[in-house]
């Protein structure tokens, strides 16, 4: 008891009825009644939205790889002595080195003692002080504001012009983010609106990253799929967008089309002139446009580049560039950096109503703000060090490396697929992933789907039971009905990418003869 608050007494009446208005199946007992009747959330009375979300890149392949993960270090007896992924796109984790620079001005923000210690260069103490003096306290450990910190809002804007040749960037127009899946599925939230027939529609390309489905299926949104040309490297065709349109427009209010350049998971460079067209279609059609541009420096097939939607738009004159509404999206987790936990992003908002801009503002300010270390590394990443300064050609070394044995590795990954008969690889033009085209037996279909599994989801789990390798079935992205795909990073080191493709290789003739 505390002290300080006498006990209530109650009256001979009172404790047959349960003092204070207590129940009265409590009798003599100190303890409340157990709970009777079903749990208050269960799964017919959750969120019906949230159980159609699905996510393949996390789903019971991954799951299954951990459990053996675990049984390897058990001692359990397997066909194999470890489980390599290449299911997702996390850089550090399958061994990419991060960039020296970005962790030392991370260190020296976090403990900030380090600016005294004479190992750290100059420039890197030069960016972490102007870091800190942004934020609250000196500290990386305050909140920032809701719509990111102002001077690395700042440092984007001055990047975006860079990049983009002069084209002018307010930083008012940035919103610094949890990684570049908050400022989508943000944007996706605004979009939302209607009922039945006018419910807001989405275009997504199939193959697509399922961040988009999951997040459509949770906001109770349309999907409306288009589809990538595979037979023309994974190309973007307009007759295909405005097929996928007008049967849309029967059933749902479509309002936005979503693009993917580099594309994940099938590692197409969109043209200049494709993204013209794109515009035009937008344009035409009056669409939000959402470019999602999250591996913009993993270019290496020759005669590909990079082109920014919103330089394209500019570039493209007042009569597009004045009216066509666009958000695009960037993050630290890609590209050359592969600093994906510290959840680093920006989006950029063009052409947007002032008015939906505020509540804009007001939806990020409800999680107070995006991760400050991310902030951090975002301003880093956009400001990265100059010539001159003590760490630039260490810099530069270590990205150019990052980015050749990429490169090299999205080469060799087309080219030993390229050899195995029932296997066909386009070009990883960019990004970090390849998807190929299986073929699968008619026996092993319908072993399958007697298992009430995909076929492809059936391939990739025997791959992994047999071999240890982790990939993703191509149904968890979308596929044409009656093909069927696997998606693989090609972030493993060269070694172990080597060792990945020769089982995969092995593993699907032995598959093919065992169901021929």
């Amino acid at each position: 008891m505390r002290a300080g608050i006498a006990p209530q007494k109650c009256s001979a009446r009172e404790v047959q009825s349960g003092c204070g208005g207590a129940a009265r199946s409590w009798g003599n007992s100190l303890a409340p009644p157990p709970l009777r009747g079903p749990k208050v959330l269960t799964i017919d009375t959750m969120n019906p939205t949230v159980k159609k979300v699905e996510y393949a890149v996390r789903g019971p392949i991954v799951q299954r790889a951990v459990e053996l993960e675990r049984e390897l270090s058990e001692g359990m007896k397997k066909p194999f002595v470890e489980v390599i992924r290449a299911n997702i796109g996390d850089a550090h984790a399958m061994g990419q080195q991060p960039i020296t620079f970005f962790r030392q001005v991370l260190a020296l923000c976090s403990y900030p003692e380090l600016l005294n210690d004479s190992t750290f260069p100059e420039d890197a103490k030069s960016r972490a002080h102007r870091i800190l003096q942004s934020c609250g306290g000196n500290s990386m450990g305050s909140y920032s504001a809701s719509q990111g910190i102002d001077s690395v809002r700042q440092d984007v804007a001055r990047y975006i012009e860079r990049r983009d040749g002069g084209v002018s960037c307010d930083p008012d127009d940035i919103y610094l983010t949890t990684g570049a899946s908050d400022g989508i599925v943000t944007m996706l939230k605004l979009l939302m609106c209607g009922e039945g027939a006018a419910r807001t529609g989405v275009m997504i390309s199939i193959p697509q990253y399922p961040l988009y489905s999951a997040a459509l299926a949770e906001l109770g949104a349309v999907q409306i799929n288009y589809y990538l040309n595979e037979e023309n490297c994974w190309s973007l065709d307009i007759t295909e967008l405005q097929r996928a349109l007008d049967e849309a427009r029967l059933h749902c209010n479509p309002r936005a089309l979503c693009i993917i350049n580099p594309g994940n998971p099938t590692g197409q460079v969109q043209s200049r002139e494709c993204i013209e067209d794109v515009i035009r279609f937008a344009a035409k059609e009056r669409l939000f446009l959402m470019a999602d541009e999250v591996y913009q420096d993993n270019v290496y097939a020759d005669g590909c580049q990079f082109h920014s939607f919103k330089k394209v738009l500019f570039e493209m004159g007042p009569e597009y560039s004045n009216t066509v509404e666009l958000a695009s999206f960037h993050s630290t987790s890609k590209c050359y950096m592969g600093e994906c936990g510290f959840r680093g992003g920006y989006m950029e908002i063009i052409n947007m109503d002032d008015d939906v801009k505020a509540q804009l503002t007001k939806l990020v300010s409800v999680r107070l703000c995006p991760p400050v270390p991310g902030q951090a590394l975002m301003d880093l990443v956009v400001n990265p060090p100059q010539p001159g300064e003590p760490s630039y050609d260490n810099f530069i070394k270590e990205r150019t490396a990052t980015l050749s044995v990429l490169a090299e590795k999205a080469k060799l990954t087309e080219q030993v697929l390229n050899t195995v008969q029932g296997i066909s690889c386009n070009p990883v033009q960019g990004a970090m992933y390849s998807f190929p085209r299986i073929t699968i037996p008619k026996k092993a279909i319908e072993e399958a789907l007697d298992k009430g599994q995909q076929p492809d989801m059936f391939y990739c789990m025997k791959m992994l039971e047999e071999t240890g390798i982790c990939l993703v079935p191509g149904s968890g992205f979308g596929q044409k009905e009656g093909t069927y795909h696997f998606r693989m990073t090609i972030l493993p080191p060269t070694d172990k990418l080597q060792i990945l493709l020769n089982k995969v290789k092995e593993f699907h003739q032995k598959f093919t003869q065992q169901y021929s």
